[in-house]
């Protein structure tokens, strides 16, 4: 009987570890998420205002391009950041 309480006692610590790890790792996701979000409004503005500027239009055309990546970049993943969150937030529903 001693051993069973034991082996729980052991899995409730593994388990309140795990929760701490994924605590952690949410919110590290949260600032990278909160990272690519300003990234991408930065990448935005200067889209924006390359096509404002008196620039040569084939040079206007590269960096519009060059930042449309960087925007699509940024958004793909902003949205895997949001999924990792998602899927750390379900585990650690499925705790309580």
């Amino acid at each position: 009987m001693e051993d069973s309480f034991k082996v729980l006692e052991s899995r409730i610590h593994r388990a309140a570890e795990r929760l701490k790890e994924l605590a952690a790792e949410g919110a590290s996701l949260r600032t990278e998420l909160e990272d690519a979000r300003a990234r991408a409004s930065v990448a935005e503005q200067k889209l924006a205002q390359t096509a404002g500027d008196g620039e040569d239009k084939a040079e206007q055309a590269g960096k519009a391009e060059a930042l449309a990546r960087e925007v699509k970049t940024l958004r793909r993943e902003r949205e895997e950041i949001r999924d990792r969150i998602e899927r750390l937030v379900d585990l650690l529903e499925s705790f309580e």
